[in-house]
């Protein structure tokens, strides 16, 4: 009989009430670093909306790490306000999974401790031009070591907080993912070449965090089935990548695709709307997002959109994966399923219904409302916070409200 999504799900020491998950998709709900009551009540309501996880998006694990001040890095400061989200989650029954990440190259941060920003190879930095940085510093060993220590004690951070599980970030154009993309990636060391050996550093990363805190908390990895640019990774790439974290032990896959700079529309499988650039209240996000409307495909959102590519990566490894890409239906999930995903993992419409697993599971619908017009992307740079603009505008005091507060 197939695996429906609403049977639980064990991965590593980890049992998830269903398969359901909602993905990592960033907030701004934590003004100057500092987690809100709006970022609690965001990942409570889908926690008792019938998820079986839920993921904070990009907590990073240094200062450096942060691609924009309004991010939370897990530090002693941070974590009271991050147990009270963790704690309102269990309550309501789900999983909390921290997505720990550092941003490398694609950051935007006034300052940093280096003179150029970390990356896997050095050289002209095309994402840093959009803010004046325009060089990138590749990474030596002993700056490998000190940045995969950081993620260990991110993810023990992370553990001290609550969290069930960590997402290693190793996607959409962060530092992992510039060690995995042939774009960003022209190492002659151990550390680059093909697409097995791009993901050394990566593996190890996992490796470390896996010591580290394995037999307390799931430790899963997202990666990009395609990077949907030129020169990018594809999706034979990918697969060559999930078998090296495979063997390297990661407990859960959650497949994504695209960049966040090169190629947005492979992320959301969807052109950004003209209007929705217009809303940043963040300067270079609206040029960035200017920017793009000139360069992206005319392309129409189709559900399941990162099938054929993920199909590629399940023939290819045998450990779980989690399917991300335009999954907002009943008969998508189903079908995720039957081509023997693991999990599914959702965004987009669950921000526009975080009730929506329930809903499912009732029957009381069959079809996420959310009609993909990616407004909500860039409403995380609104003074609410990410939310779906089809609904009532959220209430924005509870985004200046640290979450730990009485």
């Amino acid at each position: 009989m197939p695996t429906s999504a609403f049977d639980p799900l064990r991965i590593g020491p980890l049992t998830l009430r269903n398969r359901f998950i909602k993905s990592a998709t960033n907030e701004g709900m934590a003004r100057g670093g500092v987690p809100s009551k709006a970022l609690v009540n965001h990942h409570r309501s889908m926690a008792a909306g019938g998820v079986g996880m839920t993921t904070v998006a990009y907590c990073a694990v240094s200062a450096d790490g942060r691609t924009f001040v309004d991010q939370v890095q897990l530090k002693p400061e941070t974590l009271p306000h991050l147990r009270a989200l963790t704690d309102a989650v269990h309550r309501e029954g789900a999983a909390a999974c921290a997505q720990i990440t550092h941003g490398g190259a694609f950051t935007f941060l006034p300052e940093l401790s280096t003179r150029y920003p970390f990356s896997a190879s050095g050289g002209f930095n095309a994402v840093g031009a959009i803010s004046g940085r325009f060089l990138r510093t590749a990474m030596r060993e002993p700056d490998m070591e000190t940045i995969t220590q950081q993620f260990v004690d991110g993810a023990r951070s992370a553990r001290a907080a609550g969290f069930d599980a960590v997402e290693i970030h190793m996607g959409h154009g962060y530092l992992l993912s510039q060690f995995l993309s042939p774009a960003y990636n022209k190492r002659r060391d151990a550390y680059g070449g093909d697409a097995t050996a791009r993901a050394r550093y990566p593996a190890q990363v996992l490796r470390r965090v896996l010591d580290a805190v394995g037999g307390e908390m799931a430790v899963t990895c997202k990666i990009g089935v395609s990077e949907g640019c030129k020169r990018g990774g594809t999706a034979e790439d990918a697969a060559a990548i999930a078998r090296v974290l495979e063997r390297e032990g990661a407990h859960l896959l959650v497949l994504s695709g695209g960049m966040n700079v090169e190629a947005p529309w492979a992320i959301f499988g969807s052109r950004m709307p003209r209007e929705a650039a217009e809303v940043a209240e963040n300067p270079v996000v609206r040029f960035a997002s200017r920017l793009m409307r000139l360069v992206e495909p005319k392309i129409e959102f189709r559900p399941l959109y990162l099938r054929e590519h993920s199909l590629k990566l399940r023939a290819a490894v045998l450990m779980p994966l989690a399917y991300l890409g335009g999954a907002k239906s009943l008969q998508g999930v189903e079908q995720v399923m039957a081509d023997g995903f693991d999990a599914v993992v959702m965004g987009r419409a669950l921000i526009h219904d975080p009730a929506l697993v329930s809903k499912f599971a009732s029957g009381a619908v069959t079809e996420s409302g959310c009609t993909a017009c990616n407004r909500c992307v860039v409403s995380m740079y609104t003074a609410a916070g990410t939310h779906c603009v089809i609904n009532a505008a959220p209430d924005v005091v509870m985004n200046t409200i640290p979450a730990g507060a009485a």
